[in-house]
């Protein structure tokens, strides 16, 4: 099976998702494909048990992707192997009356992961440069000043945004919190033909909504604005990583192996070690427990 290299995917410049493919065409079978999954699931759930001992960064990792893309079933078998107290999964659906009294932001900040957690956002801070671009009507809903109308959201208003998500992510990675970003790259053919699935096998029809395929109209749009949300905030702290979906298997797989390899940049990350006059004990509190 091809070895996977981070950087292949990684964003460090402008991307034009057109030129991206969308599977990898891996000769591997998927049963090879989840051996390797395997392989690396108890890496991370070794290394993460190691992150909760350590206490010092928390893990924040963003998906984003049309519906059908796999994120949810991505989530599943990527992290499966965790200590349930070690990852969080958010699924950010429509804000709530609550999350649109306080700025956009704001759910987001809630959610983030403690020191030594993993916190998964499933959709995440960037619905509100994508969704709400391609439904402007949205940002209505945050009754904004200076905002009476869907005239009023200028191509500034966008600018700002983007500004403040990258500097969001700039500060949670100034304070400790590892931000990795992944795109679900999917081909309309494919999300098509997961649409079909849903409304073919019973068991999955209660995935079907009719407004996938009012989004599905929108396509082209979406792709766009993900275009441009990548490109200006996939950042050396937080970069963004584009990943081939239509083969779910080797999707998930690529992700967690991003992941690996990226925390192991962070070679601090150590159990920590006891105080001497602890080890030196060691044999008289053994001593003491077994004579209780």
């Amino acid at each position: 099976m091809k070895a996977i290299n981070p950087d292949d995917f990684k964003v460090i410049k402008e991307i034009d998702l057109l030129q991206i493919p969308t599977n990898l065409f891996n000769e591997a079978s998927d049963d090879a494909k989840e051996d390797k999954l395997d392989e690396v699931q108890a890496k991370l759930s070794a290394l993460q048990d190691v992150m909760y001992a350590h206490n010092r960064y928390g893990v924040l990792i963003c998906l984003q992707g049309m519906d059908t893309s796999g994120k949810d079933s991505l989530i599943r078998e990527v992290f499966k192997e965790f200590n349930p107290r070690g990852v969080v999964v958010h699924s950010f659906k429509t804000p709530n009356s609550t999350e649109l009294e306080h700025d956009y932001l704001w759910r987001h900040y809630l959610a983030l992961p403690e020191k030594g957690k993993f916190a998964v956002f499933n959709r995440t801070h960037y619905e509100n440069v994508l969704v709400t671009r391609v439904h402007p009507e949205y940002i209505m809903n945050e009754n904004l000043p200076g905002i009476e109308s869907v005239d009023d959201i200028t191509p500034e208003f966008w600018e700002n945004r983007m500004q403040q998500i990258r500097n969001f992510e700039e500060h949670l990675t100034q304070n400790g919190t590892i931000v990795l970003k992944f795109y679900m790259h999917l081909s309309k053919e494919e999300q098509r033909k997961r649409l079909l699935r849903r409304l073919e096998k019973e068991e999955h029809h209660w995935k079907f909504s009719p407004g996938d395929l009012k989004e599905r109209d929108r396509w082209q749009d979406y792709m766009n604005y993900y275009q441009e949300a990548i490109n200006k905030t996939s950042t050396e702290n937080a970069p963004w990583y584009v990943i081939p979906a239509d083969d779910k298997e080797m999707s998930r797989y690529i992700v967690a192996k991003i992941i690996w390899e990226e925390m192991q940049k962070h070679t601090d990350i150590k159990e920590p070690e006891l105080d001497d006059k602890i080890k030196m004990n060691f044999a008289m509190y053994k001593e003491q427990l077994t004579k209780e």
